[in-house]
């Protein structure tokens, strides 16, 4: 039996902010196998991003957070965060240095490596030649392809994404869906993905996880709709649906 890459044991999640604080999350259990795009839906305030907040190492919880069987207690290497913002990147350095900078801090100091390495993630994102731009002068769906291509340069064991398309519009969507599709599979990621979105849910995940909002899990199952997905493919209507009338009980 293959060994998860990612392991949430019994996750519990309060911030103590109030005599009256409830759990975010609660005794959450979830394994995430190397390769797998799990998606993740559920109402505001179901406790979506905390999870994969603990996940990243960014904040402290009650249970346990493996990956590779290691216990998560900061934010590591191994996990990288690509947030709904598109102002992530530093805008002082051109968008080769972004990429670059987290390389050197963890010690590549190599500057004919270091470029290649940019290069030829930019390449891999769709930016081939654009290294020398300064972030005010991309689009927002550039910036996104930016903050992807910094991500995967560290070779991450897991890409956490937080609603990272929700801001851009649909056309610009629908591309970088597309090529997060590409990517995943030439690189073999492990992506957990955040989103309100049922169609983006079953467009982009192997699997699709929905949360209630009380902070548990009320749906986790295969995504079995052959790739590339569409309203048309077989079986997405029935899908949608259960989706979308689980997503209903939980907003009455």
């Amino acid at each position: 039996m293959m060994k998860p890459l990612l392991e949430v044991k019994n996750l519990t999640k309060n911030y103590h902010d109030g005599p009256d604080s409830r759990n975010i999350l609660s005794g959450l259990d979830l394994t995430v196998n190397e390769g797998d795009f799990l998606t993740i839906l559920g109402p505001s305030g179901c406790g979506k991003t905390t999870l994969i907040r603990c996940i990243a190492g960014f904040e402290d919880y009650e249970g346990e957070i493996l990956v590779d069987g290691n216990a998560v207690k900061s934010p590591g290497i191994d996990r990288f965060m690509v947030f709904q913002t598109f102002e992530q990147l530093f805008p002082w350095k051109t968008v080769k240095k972004n990429i670059t900078y987290p390389l050197e801090v963890n010690g590549l100091k190599d500057k004919a490596e270091l470029d290649r390495i940019a290069e030829e993630h930019l390449e891999l994102v769709g930016l081939g030649g654009k290294g020398d731009l300064y972030p005010h002068q991309l689009s927002g769906g550039m910036k996104q392809r930016v903050a992807i291509a910094k991500g995967l340069a560290l070779k991450p064991r897991i890409i956490l994404m937080d609603e990272p398309f929700a801001a851009l519009d649909a056309m610009t969507r629908n591309k970088l869906q597309a090529e997060l599709v590409k990517i995943k599979e030439h690189e073999n990621a492990t992506v957990i993905f955040i989103t309100h979105n049922i169609q983006e849910a079953l467009t982009l995940g192997n699997r699709v996880m929905l949360m209630s909002k009380s902070g548990e899990i009320k749906i986790n199952i295969e995504n079995t709709i052959e790739q590339p997905v569409t309203p048309a493919s077989e079986g997405y209507g029935e899908m949608w649906k259960m989706l979308n009338e689980a997503l209903w009980e939980e907003d009455k």
